[in-house]
Order: C-alpha cells, then sequence, then structure tokens
C-alpha cells in the first residue's frame, strides 16, 4: 500500500473526505533534515490502513511527552526553590505562579474566589470568572492533609494534569482543523517554548478553548465556534480579538448570516458565565478588568525599555490611551489587508496577527503569553524555519526575564542579568514576533509563497470561507495581478456596487 492510499484510508475511516495528508518532510527542508535523527523521512509503508497510531495520536502523544519534559524542568522548582527563598526559582528558571498564589489567592483557606475578600491589598482573585473556576476545582481535588509546603506543591501536580488534558485537547484540535495537514501540530507538539511555560499559569485552558472554536469554524460550524470563543474569553480576554478579522474575512465573503452566529452565540456563553457572577458578586467580577486598567507598565513590554531607558515612570493612562491607539491603528492595518489581499488572506493568518497585535502593544508580557501564538502560528504559517527563529526568540526571552529577576533579588551582589541585558532579551522576544508577522504579511500579499496553498487549496482552517467567492473588494484586490489570481473565481464588485442578488 503507498503512502497515499494509507493517507486516503485514514481519512475514510472518519467519514471526511478521502484527501492526501501532506507531510512536512515532503515540502520542508528543515522537516526532513531534523526527520534524519529519527531515521529520516516517513516511508511508503508507514502507517498503513487500520494502524492505530495514526498522525493525530502521534501529535497528542508528542505533545504530552513535551509537556512532562517541561514538568521535569521544574524540578528544582518543586522539590525545595519555591519554598526556600525567591532568587533559587528564578537561577532554576522555573518560577511558576501555580503554588505561590495557593495561598497568596485563598484557596488554601477555601475561599470563594470573587465572593470572598483576600487579605491584604489585592481585593479580590484578579482573574476572570471561568479561569478562576478553573483555579478552585484544581483546589477541590487538592489533598487538604500535610505541611503547607505538600499541600503547595499538590496543587501544582494537580493543576499539572489538568493543564496536560488541556494540551492534549490542543494538540488534537490544531492538527484537525487542517483536514490535509494534520503534521503541522507537530509545531505545537514540538515548540521548546510551550513545554518551558505550560505550567507557568493557566493560559492553556483558555487556548484550548479557543483551538477547539478554530476547529468548529472549520468544519463550518459558526454556532459551535461561537459559544466556544466566548468561552474561552471568559477564561482569558485575547480570544475576543478573533472575532474582528472574522468580521473583515466575512464582508469580503459576504458571509453576514455565519458571523452574526458566531457573534451571538460567543456573547451568549460570555453572559452565561459572566451574568451571575456579575450580579451576586460585581465587585469581585470587576477586579480583572480594573486590575488590567490600573496595572502599572511591568515585564516584557517596549514600554518597559522606553521607561528603563529615559530612567522615568511612565504614566498609567498615559500608556493605556497610547497602546489602545497602537492596538486600534494595526486592527484597522489588518482590515485593509484583508480587504485589498490578492486574494482573501486565511482565517489563521488574521488570527495570528491581531493576536500578535496585542502582544506587542500590551505594558505587560508575561512569558506565557507565548503559548496563546504558538497554536495560530502552526496554523498560519507551518514552515519549521521561520517558526524555530521565532521560538529562538522566545526562549532567549524566557531564560532573560528569569535572569532579570534573579537580579534584581540578589541584593548588592546583582547576580543574573542586568537591565540593559534583560532589554536586549525583550527586544529578541519583539524581533522575532515581528519576523514572523512580517514572512506572514508577506504571504497574504504574495499568496504563491503561501505553503498551505500550494497544492490548490483556499482556506483549510476557513469553514464556509473555504473556496468561497468575494463579494467585496478594495482597490487592486478587484483586479488582481495574475500570479495572484484567486484558485476560486466568484463574483466580485468594486467599492461601491453590489452583484444582483448579494
Amino acid at each position: 500500500m503507498t503512502s497515499e492510499t494509507s493517507a486516503r484510508a485514514y481519512e475514510d475511516r472518519r467519514g471526511e473526505p478521502a484527501e492526501r495528508v501532506v507531510r512536512p518532510t515532503e515540502e520542508d527542508e528543515v522537516a526532513a533534515a531534523g526527520s534524519e535523527l529519527l531515521g529520516g523521512p516517513m516511508g511508503r509503508w508507514a502507517w498503513g490502513a487500520g494502524h492505530w497510531l495514526t498522525p493525530v495520536r502521534v501529535i497528542a502523544l508528542v505533545a504530552i511527552g513535551m509537556f512532562a519534559l517541561g514538568m521535569a524542568q521544574k524540578a528544582p522548582c518543586y522539590d525545595w526553590a519555591w519554598f526556600r527563598g525567591a532568587n533559587s526559582q528564578y537561577t532554576h528558571a522555573c518560577y511558576s505562579d501555580i503554588p505561590h498564589l495557593y495561598v497568596g489567592r485563598g484557596f488554601a483557606d477555601d475561599l470563594v474566589p470573587y465572593f470572598d475578600r483576600l487579605s491584604g491589598d489585592m481585593g479580590y482573585l484578579e482573574y476572570p470568572v471561568l479561569t478562576g473556576l478553573f483555579m478552585e476545582v484544581a483546589s477541590w481535588l487538592t489533598p487538604s492533609g500535610g505541611s503547607m509546603q505538600h499541600r503547595e506543591q499538590m496543587y501544582w501536580m494537580v493543576n499539572a494534569g489538568m493543564l496536560m488534558a488541556c494540551t492534549a485537547v490542543i494538540a488534537v484540535c490544531v492538527a484537525r482543523t487542517h483536514r490535509r495537514r494534520p503534521w503541522d501540530a507537530l509545531l505545537v507538539a514540538l515548540a521548546p517554548a510551550f513545554a518551558l511555560t505550560a505550567t507557568i499559569n493557566w493560559d492553556l485552558f483558555a487556548i484550548a478553548l479557543t483551538a477547539a472554536a478554530m476547529l468548529m469554524w472549520s468544519r463550518s460550524r459558526p454556532l459551535a465556534f461561537g459559544i466556544l470563543i466566548g468561552l474561552a474569553t471568559a477564561a482569558k480576554l485575547y480570544p475576543v480579538l478573533l472575532l474582528g478579522p472574522l468580521l473583515f474575512l466575512c464582508w469580503r465573503a459576504g458571509k453576514w448570516r455565519e458571523y452574526g452566529v458566531a457573534v451571538l452565540g460567543a456573547a451568549a456563553s460570555w453572559l452565561a458565565v459572566n451574568v451571575p457572577v456579575m450580579l451576586l458578586a460585581p465587585e469581585g467580577w470587576k477586579k480583572f478588568y480594573t486590575f488590567s486598567q490600573e496595572r502599572s507598565v511591568d515585564f516584557g513590554s517596549f514600554w518597559l525599555i522606553i521607561s528603563q531607558r529615559t530612567g522615568k515612570s511612565l504614566d498609567v493612562d498615559m500608556v493605556n490611551n497610547l497602546a489602545t491607539l497602537l492596538m486600534v491603528l494595526l486592527c484597522a492595518g489588518i482590515a485593509a489587508l484583508t480587504l485589498t489581499a490578492p486574494r482573501r488572506p486565511r482565517f489563521a493568518q488574521l488570527a495570528f496577527l491581531v493576536v500578535a497585535a496585542f502582544i506587542l502593544t500590551n505594558k505587560v508580557y508575561s512569558p506565557q503569553y507565548v503559548l496563546w501564538l504558538i497554536p495560530l502560528a502552526a496554523l498560519a504559517r507551518p514552515r519549521w524555519r521561520d517558526f524555530l527563529i521565532w521560538q529562538a526568540g522566545e526562549v532567549v526571552y524566557f531564560l532573560g526575564i528569569w535572569m532579570y529577576l534573579a537580579y534584581t533579588m540578589s541584593g548588592e551582589k546583582h547576580q543574573g542579568l542586568p537591565p540593559e541585558g534583560y532589554q536586549l532579551a525583550i527586544a529578541a522576544h519583539l524581533l522575532a514576533t515581528l519576523y514572523l508577522c512580517a514572512v506572514i504579511v508577506r504571504d497574504i500579499m504574495m499568496p504563491e509563497r503561501d505553503v498551505v496553498r500550494r497544492d490548490g487549496s483556499d482556506d483549510p482552517s476557513g469553514g464556509v470561507l473555504d473556496g468561497a467567492g468575494d463579494v467585496f473588494v478594495l482597490g487592486q484586490a478587484a483586479h488582481p495581478p495574475r500570479h495572484a489570481a484567486p484558485l476560486v473565481e466568484g463574483p466580485r464588485v468594486e467599492w461601491g456596487t453590489r452583484q444582483p442578488g448579494t
């Protein structure tokens, strides 16, 4: 049996269209070279019909294995560094919020998030409602006996188990989003920054919901997509940003009904989660939003570089306004790109760009925020070279922030990375992210360079947008050059005109 027959059998067993699975080793020189470590590219007899080890299962197992390696990397902190002074957890680069917030946010004392006030100045839990529920469920599953150190360790372990389940969901959803390209999800499974940052905080929960939403949209299920995006936004704010580029994609394709269903689903699910807490504990509910507005310029942002280089503290309100203005301008640019590109951009490309814009302009960049982008990057630009360049910058930042914190916490000894070195680490993260944004924008403007579209595909993650014709375009997109002509021709209109019946 040939590899093509095997791939078709693999799809047929799931009741989906029989299509040949694209393998990275066949089109990506870095993937082909890397496969030599495992004996070379996959042979024609690999994964024959009926084999239980399908690509999706392989990817899920690899993702879980890398997650376990990330847990092992936290071993020095788990054993002692979390509990014997702050500096050791930074010099070993194994810091996690989870054990510290078990005590610091009242879970060890059985306080109810949003309803019970915390001791000190914090007031209430500063996380969105669904993440607060995730944290609370983990505290219910944590054994109550033993010393506080043991309980903190168990709380981290319980959360790690729940986040490992989220990791498997993310890997499976990304692998299934592009029907013909499941192996692109190996970018997620093998991402070094994923393993290093997975258990720092609870972001993987929202990312799993977002990945499931992307899968539902790729299957032309806008209501399920909207419900999942609403739930993801109830766990972390960034998923709601995906509705922005989707608006302009649906505008260009004339898919207003599907977009409206998605927005209504998102609003309904977000309200279903938030309204009870909003009504019964309004002060606790709004803490996340007031905290985000009131926090000062913090780690990882270019705002911090400006503050440190000038030696001046930046006014919080001024930074909030400027960051919002920059974000609005970048979103306007993404909207213009969507409506003027020679071919309608793919949903994953724009999703990456809008979340990256939020990260780049934000006044804080926690190291785990890279997790937001990794699944989107695998769908938007599945090229190993570009992905690894970006990941290298993120790993540099991951090490840089802990070494900088070690420097600030070591007193007069100054053991670690000084501010100038930390600024270089921030620059590495910013430039690496901008690089990946640049190649994605190039793919949009020169669709023949888009590796996903080389086989004649339009938008495998686009659902109702995949293969749809344009009904509204701006500028030169109405008369694309020959090399950028769409593979699927559809009715087109100039600005201010409409096709009959559209």
